[in-house]
């Protein structure tokens, strides 16, 4: 087959993330089967306009505002040569529904719903929110690979029929990173991804300063990149709250890096408002650091409660804070924690992810061809 990937970012984008990883790992393996796969996506600074990674033809066109409409003339170009289309959605999809509807396939990382009136004024907000109703709509007749069952139960919601949805089990990259670390002296707490609203960052150091008060000692390192000056309000909330000397900003470090600092750090703090699906929570668990997380979409997917780690409820940081003091106080507990959360880690890999994909991208082809007789 020959697969057409449209995804807003590729691997090498600085802004990567959790959705990049994983349409690279599945991208990788289909190549070793034989398949063809090009990955069509935004241009950035510095980057080549087509290169090869990991056998991943990657074609750059565009920048994030114009990338759908380069997106639609690169199909156009090399339609005759496209077997099937998988349209990725970040809050909007490529609408290759439009041009393409046999060959698409929707791949959805997250439904935003309520998200938009957390980071838009209301006027702009409830376009967004009636855009995305509209363009769920337009893909309720083609199938849909969703990251989580969180994603799914929310495409259901919106009126997508649960027999078109797929959920495709996440993997974690854990062969490169078995070597064992020590952990830090010093209780250290650790939040990843990038410095954003979303992410919740501002509740970790709420939620730190209240850490503080029962073990005075303890670390916050804070890993990931910064988006418009975000660590500044970041800094400025710790300094009020008087934590800032106890906190670290790493800002974007390389896979091997974040791993080294997972398995130093004792627990991931994982306030987030939302993800698709926490990746760095089974990245985490791998190298024996359970999570305290927030009981929301994608979160409540990968941290099992009281089993890998600890769910309170949504914004409650000082519950956060009291999760982790009685966690990390209770020894046989966290390392109850840290061998289960290496076991579900360990069986989880980005060949079941490819597996399960493929299967429903052959059965769109098949579906395709039958149609044509």
């Amino acid at each position: 087959m020959n697969i057409l990937i449209l995804n807003w970012r590729d691997i090498k984008n600085p802004r990567a993330g959790g959705a990049e990883l994983l349409t690279h790992e599945m991208a990788m393996r289909w190549i070793a089967v034989g398949h063809h796969v090009t990955l069509f996506s935004e241009r950035f600074d510095s980057a080549a306009s087509e290169e090869s990674v990991d056998g991943v033809m990657i074609v750059r066109r565009g920048r994030w505002w114009s990338v759908h409409f380069q997106a639609m003339i690169y199909y156009l170009q090399h339609f005759q040569s496209t077997d099937v289309i998988i349209d990725e959605v970040h809050w909007f999809p490529f609408f290759s529904v439009l041009y393409a509807p046999e060959k698409t396939v929707l791949l959805v990382c997250e439904v935003a719903n309520k998200l938009f009136f957390r980071l838009f004024p209301f006027a702009i907000a409830t376009v967004g929110r009636l855009l995305e109703k509209l363009y769920i709509s337009m893909y309720r007749n083609v199938p849909v690979l969703a990251i989580s069952r969180s994603t799914k139960e929310a495409l259901i919601r919106e009126g997508i029929r649960r027999k078109r949805i797929t959920v495709i089990p996440m993997g974690v990259s854990l062969s490169k990173h078995s070597k064992r670390i020590a952990k830090e002296s010093r209780f250290t707490l650790i939040v990843v991804g990038r410095l954003h609203v979303l992410k919740g960052t501002v509740d970790a150091i709420v939620a730190y300063a209240h850490i503080r008060k029962r073990v005075a000692s303890a670390k916050l390192w804070i890993v990931g990149s910064d988006g418009g000056g975000y660590q500044q309000k970041l800094i400025h909330q710790a300094k009020k709250l008087g934590v800032e000397e106890g906190m670290t900003f790493f800002g974007r470090v390389s896979e091997e890096k974040k791993f080294e600092l997972l398995a130093k750090a004792h627990i991931l703090l994982m306030p987030s408002v939302h993800e698709g699906w926490g990746l760095v929570v089974v990245e985490a668990a791998s190298q024996g650091t359970p999570a305290v997380g927030y009981e929301t979409a994608g979160v409540q997917d990968v941290i099992l409660h009281d089993k890998t780690g600890v769910l309170v409820e949504a914004g409650q940081s000082e519950k956060l804070a009291l999760e982790v003091v009685k966690l990390w106080n209770d020894q046989k507990r966290y390392r109850r924690y840290q061998i289960a959360g290496k076991k579900r880690a360990a069986s989880m890999n980005w060949d079941d992810t490819a597996r399960v994909a493929l299967s429903v991208l052959q059965q769109s082809c098949e579906k395709q061809k039958l149609s044509h007789h």
